[in-house]
This record gives C-alpha cells, structure tokens and sequence, in this order.
C-alpha cells in the first residue's frame, strides 16, 4: 500500500461516513508502538549502556528502566533529555514526542529553539541547559 500524508488521512477521515471503512482501508499505515518500544529502537542503534544513557541524560538509571519497560512515561522534558542523551536526530525527536502526545519542538518558540539548535548540533544536556539558563529560559531539569 502506498503511503499517505497526514492531510490525506484527514482529508479521507472528513469524506469517509463509516469510521471502520476508514480503519479497514488505511490499517496498515496506523502505528502502535509506544513511546518505550521507540526509545528501546532508538536505544540499541547506539553504542552506549544503559548506565552511559541515564547519565548523559541526568537521570537515574532505575527511573531509566522504568521508562524503557513502559513502567513510566516521561514528561515532555525528560524525554527531550532522553533524546538528547541518545543523540537522537531531531526528526526522531518530533516524532517521539508526537508519539508521547507531547508538542512538537516549535522553532518560533524561543525555548525550543535553543534545543533544536542543541540537537542539531548535537550538544550534550548540560551545554543545552547552560544556554537556555544564560537566556532566562526553564532548564530541562
């Protein structure tokens, strides 16, 4: 089946009078992973512990583990210092917070542009913080 953008579904979504006509046609294009699975993907791509993980992203390592068994789901924050710890890709970034029905990153936002520019540039948590601090924004954490 041939993939179909967001405003296509949309678009089928407001055309279409039965909700399982909808579902039955576009099955193979619905994700279901969880935030987990996708951090547990992103997770083994990289050359890096577990224990590396936790500290690059200033957390504990149990809480850690609680968050890759789906035990716990992070905030909009610790997942962007999860991403920032994985040297995520910002595209893989937009796409774990959209799965964690948290806001993209919005570069017209001040904030979010000094992470997007830290994940671009792929600048370590505390370099990040240290910038959103000197510009009188909230750290992430």
């Amino acid at each position: 089946m041939q993939e179909k953008s967001t405003g296509d579904l949309r678009r089928e979504l407001m055309e279409q009078d039965s909700i399982d006509t909808y579902i039955k046609e576009n099955q193979t294009l619905f994700t279901d992973k969880s935030v987990a699975e996708l951090l547990t993907e992103l997770y083994e791509q990289k050359d890096l512990t577990k224990e590396e993980l936790a500290r690059r992203a200033s957390m504990s390592e149990v809480y850690l583990h609680q968050v890759f068994s789906g035990r716990r789901n992070p905030s909009r924050d610790r997942l962007l210092c999860l991403c920032i710890g994985l040297g995520t890709t910002l595209e893989e970034t937009q796409e774990l917070l959209k799965r964690a029905s948290y806001a993209q990153l919005y570069p017209k936002t001040k904030r979010d542009a000094v992470i997007i520019h830290g994940l671009l540039h792929q600048k370590e948590l505390n370099d990040i913080n240290d910038t959103l601090f000197s510009e009188n924004e909230k750290t992430l954490f």
